[in-house]
């Protein structure tokens, strides 16, 4: 049994970051139970647990007979925060959003890669920051992938359509695992500066990492949330990981 917990909570996460990178779209249905359990190798239970799991995180709606459609309607973040519900108030509170790119380009980063484990310290680094219409920011991001592989030399290239989650699952590097903290700071000087906001701003302040299935490191991400206009949301239940 704990075999078949593990395998639905990986299916679910595999299918959830692809949902919120539009791999599958809203309204679109997702592939059969046939086809979906020859792509995972898994019974149709585990799968249908897999189901469940993604309907209960309001990612999608299944109806018996004819199949799980996506109900997801998209993220102004371009992470996998998974228990992070982002911009509350759904699509209406993501109208208006900008995104500008403050930096975009192939770092090196002795310390980083110390501290998550990476065998080069060449990362890609993505920052960018969220803006109301106003130009107050309400989030600001700090990307630090492993520059190897497919992803060496990104930056020249571009991201796939525009998404930094698309662009790791094109290169089919795919999350297993994440972990996080989360904490309010006052914003400093520089960053409130970037946001548009004052100096001592209590902004919620998340750190995390997500690694592949071999536990290599699939990206790094900090991020400071304006607390009026996010909220986390954390799901637990019967076999989950604590």
């Amino acid at each position: 049994m704990p075999g078949q917990v593990h395998k639905h909570h990986r299916i679910a996460r595999v299918l959830a970051d692809e949902i919120r990178a539009g791999v599958h779209s809203t309204g679109e249905r997702l592939p059969g139970e046939h086809a979906l359990t020859e792509r995972f190798g898994v019974s149709r239970t585990t799968l249908r647990q897999a189901l469940q799991v993604l309907g209960e995180q309001g990612l999608i709606a299944t109806h018996p007979g004819i199949g799980s459609f996506v109900t997801f309607d998209g993220t102004p973040l371009d992470n996998r925060l998974g228990w992070t519900r982002s911009l509350a108030g759904g699509a209406a509170g993501a109208a208006g959003l900008v995104t500008e790119v403050l930096r975009f380009e192939t770092v090196g980063d002795p310390a980083l890669a110390a501290e998550l484990g990476t065998e080069s310290d060449a990362f890609v680094a993505l920052d960018r920051v969220r803006r109301l219409a106003d130009g107050r920011g309400v989030s600001l991001e700090h990307s630090r992938v492993p520059a190897v592989g497919a992803l060496a030399g990104l930056p020249a290239r571009g991201l796939t359509e525009g998404s930094l989650n698309r662009t790791l699952l094109a290169a089919g590097r795919i999350t297993e695992s994440g972990d996080g903290q989360v904490s309010v700071r006052g914003l400093d000087v520089a960053e409130a500066a970037t946001l548009h906001r004052s100096p001592g701003e209590p902004f919620l302040h998340l750190a995390q990492v997500y690694r592949a299935a071999d536990g290599s490191v699939v990206e790094q991400v900090t991020s400071l949330l304006d607390p009026a206009r996010f909220q986390l949301h954390v799901h637990s239940g019967r076999g989950d990981n604590r």
